[in-house]
């Protein structure tokens, strides 16, 4: 009987080797771009005739821009067509899902039912996570509640990563990340995001990014990838419109071994290769005091509502929190059933914002204790205005609302608005403006909501979209920088077009003093500019010279996309940036004051006021970072 037994153990161990032994092949497609009616439908239909054609393939893993613009529609037209695989699928987010995203990501996961997968085949375990940015145009950061949750995963098994950026300074927190992989046992990265086959490393990690679905030489196609002994190939495979392929040979092979981190960090957890400003800026400029700091377990992609003493953010795993101003300790926090990308507004104890779960709420600034909730037909990503007792608000179900703030009654609804709306309206006595994700931007009449008259872009890419800017108004004239790098200068009373100034991107900032407009462009340049300026002297496209500028400083940052709002506050001009710092220039001038580093990301609309000889700032950034600091 012992001897059965021995058999048997012998036996099962044998059998489980061999089942850890079998060779693992599934199919990578990412990239595939979807928009309704574009020759990437037809292409991906046709990456799916081929792989439903094979009968060897495991399974097939998708590695993100699976739509073009992350709209509902996309989305659900790409679950259409890759539902019609006969082989089970896994798939992560791209950009492209996430950033332009109508329904605030909620779409993504509920008609793909997840955002992280974790499965075994074959004796290896195979992860995949979203990667951002949420929302805000600013390099790619895995979540803050990601990294919670890759921190959780056990150590010790031989690992595959699927994520749609490359693992290296393309992703924020980067450096983070990849200790992580390597800690918890991944041997091989895969993304894609470069619509390229390229083999990467990322400190000693193994990557490789995968070409694009999308027609290439005409031809649309994806890879093979298949696992064996340890030994990793991907081989490029190309489908003809006939239904005949061609399977190259393959491209990328290695034997996959455990890695090490072998890399040295300095005291706050940043490698040498670490490209951008450093902690280490903080103590060349001593004059900012941190009062303090501490980090939340979700994404913060919002700005704060504050009174004397409280604070109030919002967080992208759907929490609204209050903290103490003096300390920062939570003093309540309610979780809401969608993502949270709105900037909270208050009025005495009303707090509003909206999420997406499609409602717009106002609750008990002092308790959370909700007061009343509007209904909407979709996502509510946009922050809300408050003025003379009524709420401004615009959704992505195509409307923009009046509320009135002590009942949620709807006073006014204005049904014709192209593309979804994200930022906050400029309110005032004589209108409403606010842009969209329609190259549309709209001026309403605040009692009424009639429309007064709407501005349409320049071309015809919706990326270049007048909707993450904040408009600002002066001298009878609507200032707003779109992702095209220009500031355009509109008659507020018509919409007409008066000139255009060459740099930008969705940052645009209003003078203390209502008279000047500051900018800023993507490589290194800040300026400010008269709102006054005259209408004339221009090139032949209507753009002022730059002789027409106050002033423009060169070289006061590297490369930044930040669609954060500029603030002037005391004579300082303070430029949030997309990589965790505030950056301090002279209203007068435009010269260095001084910089600080809160966090590696993002850095959200702050607020910044007065007390006593003192300035303080209340900043918080996309990573989860929240602080005050005073000058």
């Amino acid at each position: 009987m012992k001897r059965f037994f021995a058999a048997a153990a012998i036996l099962a161990l044998a059998l489980g080797a061999s089942a850890q032994e079998k060779p693992v092949k599934f199919a990578f497609v990412t990239d595939t771009h979807l928009s309704i009616g574009s020759p990437a439908v037809d292409g991906l239909r046709s990456v799916i005739r081929d792989i439903n054609s094979q009968d060897d393939i495991d399974f097939v893993i998708f590695g993100g821009d699976i739509t073009d613009f992350g709209t509902d529609e996309e989305i659900a037209a790409a679950k259409d067509v890759i539902d019609s695989l006969r082989v089970k699928y896994y798939i992560v987010a791209g950009n492209h899902d996430a950033k332009w995203s109508e329904s605030g990501c909620n779409t993504f996961k509920r008609v793909f039912g997840y955002e992280n997968f974790n499965f075994e085949a074959g004796g290896w375990r195979f992860l995949g996570c979203n990667c951002g940015p949420d929302m805000r145009m600013a390099p790619a950061l895995l979540p803050r509640e990601t990294s919670v949750w890759l921190k959780n995963l056990p150590a010790g098994q031989k690992t595959i990563f699927i994520n749609h950026y490359p693992q290296d300074s393309s992703v924020l927190n980067y450096f983070d990340n990849v200790r992580e992989l390597k800690r918890i046992g991944v041997r091989q990265v895969i993304g894609g995001h470069w619509h390229n086959n390229v083999v990467l490393n990322y400190s000693g990690l193994p990557g490789v990014l995968g070409r694009s679905s999308l027609p290439s030489g005409n031809f649309p196609g994806y890879n093979i990838v298949t696992l064996e002994n340890d030994h990793i190939k991907l081989q490029e495979r190309r489908v003809f419109s006939h239904g005949s392929y061609v399977l190259f040979t393959p491209w990328y092979e290695k034997d996959l071994v455990p890695v090490k981190d072998t890399v040295s960090y300095d005291k706050n957890g940043l490698p040498a290769d670490y490209p951008w400003t450093r902690y280490d800026v903080n103590e060349k400029y001593p004059s900012v005091k941190q009062v303090w700091k501490f980090s939340d377990n979700a994404n913060i992609v919002a700005g704060f509502a504050m009174d004397a003493d409280r604070a109030w953010y919002t967080t992208a795993s759907g929490y609204v929190r209050c903290i103490s101003v003096k300390n920062g300790r939570q003093m309540w926090t309610k979780q809401f059933p969608g993502k949270i990308f709105s900037t909270p507004a208050v009025s005495d104890r009303n707090l509003v914002f909206g999420c997406t779960d499609g409602k717009i709420y106002c609750i008990d600034s002092r308790s959370g204790k909700l007061f009343w909730s509007f209904r909407t037909d979709k996502s509510v990503v946009a922050s809300p205005l408050i003025r003379n007792n009524k709420v401004y608000i615009g959704g992505s179900d195509g409307v923009f609302r009046c509320l009135d703030l002590s009942t949620g009654r709807l006073i006014w609804e204005y049904r014709n608005v192209q593309g979804f709306v994200e930022s906050t309206p400029l309110v005032d006595d004589e209108q409403v403006v606010f842009g969209t994700w329609g190259r549309t931007l709209y001026s309403l009449d605040p009692e009424t909501g009639a429309l007064q008259w709407t501005w349409e872009t320049p071309g015809t890419s919706r990326m270049y979209s007048p909707a993450a800017c904040v408009p600002v108004k002066s001298c009878g004239r609507i200032f707003v920088a779109i992702p095209n790098r220009k500031i355009y200068a509109l008659d507020a009373a018509t919409g007409k077009f008066l000139f255009r100034v060459d740099g930008g991107r969705e940052a645009i900032g209003l003078s203390e003093d209502g008279l000047n407009v500051y900018g800023k462009t993507m490589f290194s340049k800040a300026y400010k500019f008269s709102a006054a300026v005259p209408a004339d002297n221009l090139d032949a496209d209507g753009q002022i010279s730059d002789s027409l500028k106050t002033w423009q400083v060169n070289d006061y940052t590297k490369y930044e996309i930040s669609p954060t709002p500029l603030v002037e506050k005391e004579g300082i001009l303070f430029i949030p940036t997309d990589k965790g710092n505030i950056i301090a220039l002279s209203a007068k001038d435009g010269s260095l004051l001084w910089i600080h580093k809160i966090s590696v990301a993002l850095v959200n609309p702050m607020q910044i006021w007065s007390a006593g000889s003192k300035l303080h700032i209340l900043a918080s950034t996309m990573d989860g970072v929240v602080t005050l600091l005073e000058l």
